[in-house]
């Protein structure tokens, strides 16, 4: 059965929706802050719109769940949104998943397939991390973005399909296209409603209402953070944006068992005595004397604790692809 959207709340200042459901929980999109306020103003002027969306954004910044409040806040709210990570598959498998295909396409192709443009018919289609996406394949998406036709793979009939794109990635679209790694011609098909979400540091006012959701998402008893906790999580820089958010409070959740969250139930990036180093430091802020590569090492080693040694959640907290990671770890099995 599908589930549609949850449309109790609307943001008081742009109307938007702001609780949306995902599959398993609902996903409250918090905007304290002037700059992500502003955000949301444009977002609910595109809602109603038909045209490509692009979000731009570094990881963990929330461009899903903004993705998700704009479908659920326009006309085609009661329909399907269908999200896929370009970055997560190979592209041979990402054609099928896309468009689908018939029996006998390909090895292991044992009966027909739908694709998820097809699954997305009459409502949304997210496509997370495009920049990503082949080069041959994005000749295909332009010619379904162009003319709405979709052709599964290995099958010589195309057919209509009704869906809107919603585009989101942290690279820079334009490099890309001077490196030859990005269509220009799909570039600018793409790029015509463009909403640009700021980093966690450049919006310190969501920082404690983001905390105190993850914080209530636990559903743990007991009191909430310590002043002294709260100072913590107001002078982080947050490199990992929301997402390394919701991981530490996740983190301090389970550490304090019930109790006052204080300080020393935080990861040690936000408690040690050479934060200035690891959090970025100011302008103009000498750090502390370590060199560059070994805070990030720290940084990087102390994710992929936290993430429970797992590669795939700790490359996306940092925003960086699985291969980078691994030849990192890699070379840190040497001297530090």
């Amino acid at each position: 059965m599908e589930r549609l959207p949850v449309m109790s709340d609307a943001c008081a200042v742009c109307g938007l929706g702001t609780v949306v459901e995902r599959v398993r929980r609902t996903t409250h999109v918090v905007a304290e802050s002037p700059a992500m306020q502003a955000v949301l103003v444009r977002a609910r002027d595109f809602a109603d719109a038909d045209a490509p969306v692009v979000i731009l954004g570094e990881s963990g910044t929330g461009k899903e769940v903004v993705a998700r409040a704009l479908h659920a806040s326009g006309p085609r709210g009661a329909r399907p949104f269908v999200a896929v990570n370009v970055a997560a598959l190979p592209g041979d498998l990402l054609e099928s998943e896309l468009f689908g295909h018939v029996k006998g396409a390909f090895t292991g192709a044992t009966a027909e397939k739908q694709g998820l443009l097809e699954a997305a018919h009459g409502g949304t289609l997210f496509l997370d991390e495009i920049g990503e996406m082949p080069l041959p394949l994005q000749a295909k998406l332009l010619r379904a973005l162009e003319d709405g036709e979709v052709r599964r793979v290995g099958d010589t009939r195309a057919f209509g399909v009704d869906v809107r794109f919603v585009c989101a990635t942290h690279q820079d679209l334009a490099r890309l296209v001077t490196e030859g790694r990005f269509r220009e011609d799909l570039y600018y098909r793409l790029k015509v409603l463009v909403l640009r979400l700021p980093p966690l540091r450049d919006r310190p006012e969501d920082v404690l209402p983001l905390a105190r959701r993850f914080l209530a998402e636990e559903k743990r008893p007991g009191p909430g953070f310590s002043p002294e906790a709260e100072r913590r999580l107001l002078a982080y820089r947050w490199p990992g944006n929301v997402r390394e958010l919701g991981n530490v409070v996740r983190y301090a959740a389970a550490v304090a068992r019930g109790a006052e969250i204080r300080p020393e139930h935080l990861p040690e990036e936000l408690t040690a005595p050479a934060g200035p180093a690891a959090r970025g430091g100011t302008a103009g802020e000498p750090a502390a004397m370590a060199t560059l590569a070994e805070v990030e090492r720290a940084h990087v080693l102390a994710v992929l604790e936290r993430c429970g040694g797992s590669q795939a959640e700790a490359a996306r907290v940092l925003g960086i692809g699985r291969n980078t990671l691994w030849r990192k770890l890699k070379a840190y099995d040497g001297p530090a």
